[in-house]
C-alpha cells in the first residue's frame, strides 16, 4: 500500500453506507429495468432535493450521463460549446460526437478551466451559415478540470447568454457535491434556477461504487432520453443496484458530508503548502483538487516515498495534480507535507511557472 494516494478521487473505495445498501438490495425480488421500488423512490428524493419535479436516469459512468444529455439536446449537425479542458473534450474519446451522431465541440477559453463569458459571447456572435454546425448546447463542468468553482452568478450569466441564442445548458457534475459543499448554495440555486437544463449528478468519485444520475429539469424539446439510454446500453436490467447506491448516497446528506471532508483535506494541504518557499499553488483551491508546482527533486522525493499523484503538463514543468477524497486521512496529508518541507529545507528551488498555468 502507498503511504498516500492523491492520484484521483476515483482511487478511493466506497462508503460503508453504499455497501450496506447494496447488500439490502440483493435480497428478494424486484421488477427489472428501473421499475423497482428503489428507483421510484429515487425520483421522488431527487425532486425533493432540487425543489421541483425532475426526471432521473441512473447510469454507471459519467461519460454515459454526459453523452446522453448532449444527445438529448443536440442534433447530428449541432455544435456544443465547452471549455478546451473540459472532460467531454479531453477525456471521453470522442463519445459526445459518437452519441450525438456527429455534433461538433466548439472549444472556449478561460482561466482555471472556467469558460470566459466574453469568449463565449464572441463565439456566439459569429455568423453561422448552412455550411456550418448549428449552435445547440453549452456544457459547463462543476467543479472544472482545474478544480475551480462556478458560483451561481457565473452560471446564471453563462446560461443567460446561451438561452438568448436558444441553446440548452448541460452541467457535467462529476464533482457537483464538492462544488455545492464549497458554495453554501442549494442544489436548485446551482442548477435549474440559474438556467441549467440537464445535470449529470456525480456519485462515483464521492463514495459510490459505480453510480451517476442524469437529472432532467425540463423535458420540453428533448429527444427521447429513454430510448437513447436503451440504445447506449445503460438501461440496466437490475437497475435497483445503481438506484440503491444513489439512494444511500443521498440519505442523511452522505453526499455532502463526504464532499465536505474531501474539500477540508484539500484545504489542509493547501494551508500546509502556502507558506513554503519553493512551492506554488497555481489555481485557487475551492474544492478537492490542487495544482502545485514543485522543484523536480522534490517531486522525485515524493515518488521515492511512495506518495502517488499525477504529473500535469510537460514533465519538466514540475506541476502535479493532487486530489483528495472522502477517504483521505490526515496522516496522508502530513506525510506529503513532511517530505516537501524536508526537501525544500535542503534548498531545492522551484522554476518559473509554465505559461499554460498562469491563471
Amino acid at each position: 500500500m502507498p503511504k498516500a494516494d492523491f492520484r484521483s478521487d476515483n482511487t478511493a473505495g466506497a462508503s460503508p453506507e453504499i455497501f450496506a445498501a447494496l447488500e439490502r438490495a440483493g435480497h428478494g425480488r424486484a421488477t427489472s429495468y428501473g421499475d423497482d421500488a428503489c428507483s421510484r423512490r429515487l425520483r421522488a428524493r431527487f425532486s425533493e432535493i432540487f425543489e421541483r419535479d425532475v426526471l432521473v436516469y441512473p447510469v454507471v459512468t459519467g461519460s454515459a450521463g454526459n453523452c446522453l444529455a448532449l444527445a438529448a439536446v443536440t442534433p447530428p449537425f449541432g455544435a456544443v460549446f465547452c471549455h478546451r479542458e473540459s472532460h467531454i473534450n479531453s477525456d471521453e474519446c470522442g463519445a459526445p460526437a459518437f452519441f450525438t451522431g456527429g455534433a461538433k465541440l466548439v472549444l472556449l477559453e478561460g482561466k482555471a478551466a472556467k469558460i470566459d463569458p466574453k469568449d463565449f459571447a464572441r463565439a456566439l456572435a459569429q455568423p453561422v451559415s448552412l455550411h456550418q454546425e448549428k449552435p445547440a448546447a453549452l456544457s459547463l463542468s462543476q467543479l472544472t478540470e482545474r478544480g475551480a468553482l462556478y458560483d451561481v452568478e457565473e452560471i446564471a450569466a453563462l446560461c443567460a447568454l446561451a438561452k438568448q441564442q436558444g441553446l440548452a445548458v448541460h452541467m457535467d457534475g462529476a464533482r457537483f457535491a464538492n462544488a455545492l459543499a464549497a458554495s453554501g448554495r442549494t442544489p436548485a440555486e446551482m442548477t435549474w434556477k440559474a438556467g441549467v437544463d440537464l445535470l449529470v449528478f456525480g456519485a462515483t468519485k464521492n463514495g459510490a461504487l459505480l453510480a451517476e444520475a442524469l437529472i432532467v429539469f425540463d423535458r420540453k424539446g428533448l429527444a427521447d432520453v429513454d430510448r437513447l439510454r436503451k440504445r447506449a446500453g445503460h438501461l440496466l436490467s437490475k437497475m435497483r443496484f445503481v438506484s440503491a447506491q444513489l439512494e444511500a448516497y443521498l440519505e442523511e446528506d452522505l453526499w455532502l458530508r463526504n464532499a465536505a471532508h474531501a474539500n477540508a483535506m484539500a484545504a489542509t494541504m493547501a494551508a500546509g503548502l502556502a507558506n513554503l518557499e519553493g512551492a506554488r499553488i497555481l489555481t485557487p483551491v475551492q474544492g478537492n483538487q490542487l495544482f502545485v508546482q514543485l522543484p523536480l527533486p522534490v517531486i522525485a522525493a515524493l515518488q521515492e516515498a511512495d506518495i502517488l499523484f499525477y504529473p500535469w503538463g510537460a514533465p519538466d514543468d514540475g506541476v502535479i495534480r493532487l486530489v483528495t477524497s472522502f477517504a483521505t486521512e490526515q496522516h496522508e496529508i502530513e506525510v506529503f507535507l513532511s517530505v516537501v518541507r524536508d526537501r525544500l529545507a535542503g534548498g531545492d528551488e522551484v522554476g518559473p511557472a509554465p505559461a499554460q498555468t498562469r491563471e
